[in-house]
């Protein structure tokens, strides 16, 4: 772990930041990390449980002379998304995140960095530490498993909390408020298919397709930027109409809400074809290349001859299995007709694993319309079930209506304009939010969320602003002094 992390200011937040970053934390693994905020809490004296679904909440009194303040709840998730890049020799679950600076950045070396939403993990415990922050009653409450289902979120039960003002630290632009998000919905399509005998004059490739930008499946679908899964399908598909090709495996991207960065298939096809193979191969390349010059200016598509697989898909299923997976809509589905550059539905096809006889395809389903939101995991549905997939969907959740009206966000408006001489832009964003969730048990609470600038989260390319981080802390603590009383 680099020191030179710890010795960034403010010290106590990158500190905080640094230990929990020494912590394994992926989704739906967070004992460890759990353990860790119990332990934190518990060894302050503060009043700290967990409940029924995993999260910990915290309990602090307010500062001299601001008892009479509305209580605030602090929330942000501890679990992290495990990234790494394909030549990164990395455990997440036994190592600590590689942290280092490099001018005004923090990055990790060839994985995730858990900024999202670790720095706002690090900021609920540096208030709980400080002995000299001016703040309201604090309910500091750390939820799991928010970047795999929100299953956290969705397991808080109503009557633990008495905040009437939530600030969620999960956004990723410093001069964003964000006051709505999308909701979502898990679409889950497996199959089994017939699979044929290799002939013995047959000659076998891995086709790959990598060096993709990736990223965070609702924050940057905007961007159009490559889909590994699809590029692959489409050159199966594309390959499978000149060639006599049979697909032994397939396997590309990972988590829900990334945007896939590498796929792979092996393929087999006669000796007499394979030259061609190479031509054609090679001359999509550029087409892609050229495709995806801005988005994905590492895009590479690599071929190399491997040992040739005992068995390869049924013809009939592999050309109705590349067709009805072309036809899964990726990407923006529709832009928001009332707030200008916001996406409003989406879909990310995040894993395709297709071997030995089984395949399953994982989709993310976004939309601030519920009704919009099973439109299009309807669609997505249809596409896959012509290939004979069952279909399910699961942990879907809602989206957060806006209210800009609300006390805190003129409150944190005015503040900003004042700090910044600037106006903060005051939006609703396509990523999932656990605000919407929390909000359905508590619909009186006032909601905003913030954070410090992130890029590149849900990828190894995640790196966090210094001087936005100090910026954000800023704000950060000058909103809590404001917090107005009760009423």
């Amino acid at each position: 772990m680099s020191t030179e992390v710890r010795a960034l200011e403010p010290k106590e937040l990158w500190n905080n930041f640094a230990d929990l970053n020494a912590v394994p934390r992926p989704s739906k693994k967070e004992e460890k990390v759990v353990a860790f905020i119990l332990q934190f809490g518990k060894s302050l004296g503060l009043e700290t449980t967990q409940d029924e679904a995993g999260n910990v909440l915290i309990k602090k009194p307010a500062s001299a002379g601001m008892e009479n303040r509305q209580t605030v709840l602090l929330q942000s998730h501890v679990d992290m998304v495990h990234q790494k890049n394909a030549d990164t020799d990395f455990d997440f679950d036994k190592q600590g995140i590689d942290m280092y600076v490099d001018g005004d950045w923090v990055k990790a070396r060839g994985t995730t960095l858990g900024a999202d939403n670790g720095i706002g993990v690090a900021s609920l415990m540096t208030v709980l530490a400080s002995k000299d922050m001016v703040h309201p009653p604090i309910e500091a409450l750390f939820t799991v498993d928010e970047e795999t289902g929100m299953t956290g979120a969705l397991g808080l039960k109503g009557g633990l909390l008495n905040a009437t003002i939530m600030l969620n630290l999960d956004t990723e632009e410093d001069h964003e408020l964000t006051i709505g998000c999308a909701g979502g919905i898990d679409v889950t399509a497996t199959g089994t298919y017939k699979q044929t005998t290799v002939p013995a004059d047959f000659i076998s490739y891995k086709l790959t397709v990598k060096g993709l930008t990736g990223g965070h499946s609702g924050m940057d679908i905007y961007l159009g930027r490559a889909n590994s899964n699809k590029l692959l399908n489409r050159l199966l598909l594309l390959a499978s109409e000149q060639f006599n090709i049979g697909i032994g495996q397939f396997d590309g991207g990972s988590l829900r809400n990334a945007i896939p960065r590498e796929a792979s298939a092996v393929i087999a096809l006669s000796k007499t074809e394979s030259q061609a193979l190479e031509t054609f191969i090679q001359e999509q390349e550029q087409v892609l290349k050229t495709e995806y010059a801005t988005t994905d200016p590492s895009l590479t598509i690599q071929l190399e001859q491997v040992a040739i697989p005992e068995k390869v898909a049924d013809a009939a299923f592999q050309h109705t299995f590349l067709r009805a997976l072309y036809a899964c809509p990726n990407g923006i589905y529709r832009m928001s007709p009332e707030i200008e550059h916001l996406v409003q539905t989406s879909n990310n096809v995040a894993r395709v694993l297709l071997k030995d006889g089984e395949y399953q395809v994982l989709c993310l389903t976004r939309s601030s319309v519920d009704t919009e939101k099973m439109d299009m995991a309807t669609a997505i549905k249809s596409a896959l079930e012509l290939a004979g997939a069952s279909v399910e969907f699961s942990g879907s959740y809602p989206g957060w209506t806006p209210r800009p009206g609300a006390t805190i966000v003129k409150l944190m408006s005015e503040l900003y304009e004042e700090k910044f001489n600037d106006v903060p832009h005051v939006n609703a964003c396509h990523a999932g939010l656990e605000c919407g969730i929390i909000g359905a048990n508590y619909p009186e609470m006032e909601m905003i969320s913030f954070g410090p600038n992130i890029r590149g989260a849900h990828s190894p390319d995640e790196k966090a602003q210094i001087s936005s981080v100090q910026k954000y802390w800023d704000f950060f603590t000058e909103t809590l002094k404001r917090i107005p009383p009760r009423q």
